[in-house]
């Protein structure tokens, strides 16, 4: 069996395998750089590897299913905000968690965006005029 994501043009594949729906599969491309692989073990995924050449991410076993929908959901914006090409199949996605998570990244912009403004004096602001002597 070769590597989905390989096979699918992605850099990653996110779906529940048949032989194991006890958790949700992740798997990277082949060679993924290491920042890949560390936004999704930041995520809360568990990394799995089948020596030096194939490593994969799982949800945490335990979790209930929608859990781990919820979990492999919220990975995703992360990694598209990389810039990486990412495939979630619609039976592990969840609408909800998705919309949490656009609602914080949205809510952080907002923040960032807020302490620009407040940091950057505006162009033209009034100041002191230079002193002359």
């Amino acid at each position: 069996m070769g590597n989905l994501a390989d096979e699918s043009g992605t850099d990653i594949e996110i779906y529940r395998r048949a032989l194991n729906p006890d958790t949700i599969h992740i798997v990277s491309r082949s060679n993924a750089p290491e920042e890949l692989l560390v936004l999704l073990d930041s995520a809360g995924l568990e990394r799995k590897t089948d020596g030096p050449a194939y490593v994969w991410h799982e949800t945490p076993e335990g979790l209930s299913e929608q859990a781990q929908k919820q979990l492999a959901t919220r990975a995703v914006l992360p990694l598209l905000l990389a810039d990486y090409v990412v495939n979630i199949d619609p039976d592990v996605y969840d609408v909800t968690a998705w919309a949490q998570e656009m609602a914080k990244h949205r809510t952080r912009q907002a923040k960032a965006q807020a302490g620009l403004a407040t940091a950057v004096p505006p162009q033209g602001a009034p100041g002191s005029p230079p002193r002359s002597r």
